[in-house]
């Protein structure tokens, strides 16, 4: 089954989805996935792993490793086609061009799932998405270094087409109705629930009630690099993939996002030192002999035999 990315209002393509979906790992602020219209994971495609995300300050992060291929895994949550505009460090990741909420994206059918693994080249291949240094970039390669390690997706539902309007009967002329009227007395008294039946039939059908959009999110701040132990991560332009997509048309039901994510992203060194990543506190080793030089819980053993 292919999957359909978006141009603009109109015109979308379809990648192909994935199969089935990777279990979810526990993090400190709950799963692997967030997002409400969509869940949004980041995928290590050496392992198949979806990577934890870590929540800190409002925003959330997960850890990256230098080399190795990664994912951005989207599934929609939803009963209905929802299109998802996605960007690497601050670049559309279908077009290349600067990300901007009113450009190209993927479009996925109700209840899709699929992994987008690269920078699309054309309707049969990808470049990998690679955690690389952030001078290594795609986007610091192409002069634009300033939103390096971010990765965004913004959701839009789609415009569902409107109800036609309702059949309005005329009703008859004077001289119509006072003839009808003398023929239906001249045939035979009018029943009891003649006029009824009539007044029914006349009635106009009920109008059909409106979705209510919801609201766009972002989160703010930024994380303080205090003396970072590693550089920067980036994503590199990586090598070459097969990956056929195809076009299908999709108008947005509004023009800004009905839900925005955004996940940021670094070596876990640079999450550690930052805080992002919580380390558990070791027993702090005194200067000369150490009345506890070990740190495993257990029981006495026994000693060692004598012969």
């Amino acid at each position: 089954m292919q999957r359909r990315l978006l141009l603009t209002t109109v015109l979308a393509l379809t990648a192909l989805s994935a199969g089935a979906e990777s279990p979810m790992r526990p993090y400190p602020s709950g799963a692997s996935r967030i997002g409400g219209l969509m869940n949004i994971s980041i995928v290590d495609r050496t392992s198949g792993a979806e990577l934890p995300i870590y929540r800190h300050r409002g925003e959330y992060w997960v850890a990256g490793r230098p080399g190795a291929r990664y994912a951005i895994r989207a599934r929609n949550a939803m009963g209905e086609r929802i299109m998802a505009v996605m960007s690497v460090d601050g670049v559309n990741v279908v077009t290349g061009e600067t990300a901007g909420v009113g450009q190209n994206g993927y479009v996925f059918g109700p209840r899709e799932r699929s992994d987008i693994a690269g920078w699309r080249k054309s309707d049969s291949q990808i470049a990998a998405f690679e955690f690389a240094a952030a001078g290594n970039s795609y986007a610091s390669r192409t002069g634009r270094p300033d939103d390096v390690g971010v990765i965004g997706v913004a959701m839009f539902r789609e415009r569902r087409p409107e109800p036609p309007p309702p059949v309005v009967t005329p009703y008859p002329s004077r001289d119509e109705y006072s003839n009808s009227s003398r023929e239906r007395r001249s045939e035979a008294p009018p029943a009891p629930s003649s006029m009824g039946d009539a007044r029914a039939k006349a009635a106009p059908p009920a109008g059909s009630a409106g979705n209510a959009d919801m609201a766009a999110e972002s989160s703010a701040g930024a994380m303080a690099r205090q003396s970072a132990p590693s550089p920067s991560l980036g994503t590199a332009h990586g090598r070459r993939e097969t990956s056929y997509v195809g076009k299908t048309t999709f108008e947005r039901a509004n023009s800004q996002p009905d839900e925005v994510i955004r996940i940021r992203y670094d070596s876990r060194e640079n999450l550690v030192a930052a805080g992002v990543i919580p380390v558990p506190q070791r027993w702090p080793r005194p200067s000369g002999p150490s009345p506890f030089p070990g740190s495993d819980p257990g029981y006495v053993p026994d000693p060692p035999a004598r012969y």
